[in-house]
């Protein structure tokens, strides 16, 4: 098989940019492991009163405006989706639900189904909710038949940053991403990648 012989898109929502430069860095991981990459963001739905109150925000959003919004095709172009998102009362944000609730009628057509799936976060906060945002995305993605990837406990530096159900990070604006969140990203995404072209390879022999 080619070095580029799966399709991943990386989408996500990111308000203060923590979970953007988690992307970024899944993406380019993802891209070096031998993947043709997307990279999207959900649409913003705030109000650019609330965004311009907030520096941080503001400032994400000025830095992000050229990352394309994502679409319905990235999904269907794409092998594998890992979808970042913060933690909002230890659940998905409002911006990355809508994106994947309008993917109802996809989802219907079963047009979801068979693609590998995996996720990232991050929280201001020390057990601000990071675990079950991820449970609570991947309820999505058994609803969309997908395959699910998660790092676990894979690599001996998963026991150092100890979220086996993704990449994720705490912080903010204020608080870079440290090595083990980068570490755990690479991880993450070499991962996806090794299953998505396995996967890929697999069913195309069986059929």
């Amino acid at each position: 098989m080619p070095v580029h012989d799966v399709h991943v898109a990386v989408i996500y929502y990111s308000s203060t940019g923590t979970v953007a430069e988690l992307a970024r860095l899944i993406a380019d991981a993802a891209e070096h492991a031998g993947a043709d990459v997307r990279l999207r963001r959900a649409a913003e739905l705030a109000p650019q009163t609330a965004i311009d109150a907030n520096p941080a925000w503001a400032a994400n959003a000025a830095a992000t405006a050229d990352i394309m919004e994502a679409a319905h095709e990235d999904v269907l172009w794409a092998d594998a989706v890992i979808f970042g998102t913060p933690t909002r009362f230890g659940n998905v944000t409002s911006q990355l639900k809508q994106y994947l609730d309008s993917l109802g009628g996809l989802w219907q057509q079963g047009r979801l189904a068979d693609k590998v799936y995996s996720g990232f976060t991050a929280s201001a906060t020390k057990h601000g909710g990071q675990e079950s945002t991820l449970l609570a995305l991947y309820h999505t993605v058994h609803h969309f038949g997908g395959i699910l990837v998660t790092p676990g406990y894979t690599d001996p530096a998963k026991f150092t940053d100890g979220n086996p159900y993704g990449t994720s990070h705490v912080g903010g604006p204020d608080t870079p991403l440290d090595d083990d969140a980068r570490t755990a990203a690479r991880i993450q995404a070499e991962r996806v990648v090794k299953f998505t072209k396995a996967i890929k390879h697999g069913l195309a022999h069986a059929s």
